[in-house]
């Protein structure tokens, strides 16, 4: 353990001082409170890892919550399981067909995205729902699947209060202006580049 002399304990206390001082006037001049439009994109992983995260979060806080799923198919997932704990606190909607390379039907992807964002419409009008994750709204919107101009209204009309998080590679940049926070993940390392398969508890 390295000692430190009286001076230096002085010298870490001011400096620590200063920059408290600094963040407190920075967060004190914080005021709006507002629903946020968060969008998770980039080609690593973890988008909707973070996106449950905060659905964890706000269930932690007593909220109630949803998810739409616009590609993931209905596959036995760690996430769907867990979330059944907190019965009609959320409202979980797996409305894909999966992925595109799967379902290789062009028509069928576009008839699943198009309900799935019927569902997500009528959740942004519930009221009593505080937080709603598009999951994989990105790669719809990315292959014209839906009208960008109509979901982009929509995501900015919503009622002051809601909390949105989409999520999935090649965010549009029409979403992205109208977001209040954007997160690009960046892919530094991957497992599978190395052979190693996706897993119970880290992919699904």
């Amino acid at each position: 353990m390295i000692e430190e002399s009286d001076n230096e304990a002085a010298r870490h206390r001011d400096k620590m001082a200063k920059r408290k001082a600094v963040q407190d006037a920075e967060v004190a001049g914080k005021t709006i409170e507002k629903g946020l439009l968060i969008v998770h994109t980039g080609p690593g992983k973890g988008k909707t890892t973070a996106a449950l995260g905060l659905m964890l979060r706000g269930l932690g806080r007593g909220w109630r919550v949803a998810c739409v799923q616009f590609i993931k198919g209905g596959w036995d997932t760690g996430e769907r399981r867990a979330v059944e704990v907190f019965g009609e606190r959320i409202s979980w909607h797996t409305l894909g067909e999966g992925f595109t390379w799967e379902t290789q039907d062009k028509a069928r992807d576009i008839a699943a995205c198009r309900h799935a964002w019927e569902r997500a419409e009528a959740l942004m009008a519930d009221p009593t729902i505080r937080l709603i994750v598009l999951d994989e709204l990105n790669i719809a919107l990315r292959y014209d699947y839906l009208d960008l101009a109509a979901v982009v209204d929509a995501l900015r009309a919503r009622r002051p209060d809601l909390h949105v998080v989409v999520t999935g590679r090649n965010a549009k940049p029409e979403l992205i202006e109208a977001a209040d926070l954007v997160t690009e993940m960046g892919s530094v390392k991957h497992h599978f580049a190395a052979g190693v398969k996706a897993q119970e508890g880290i992919e699904f």
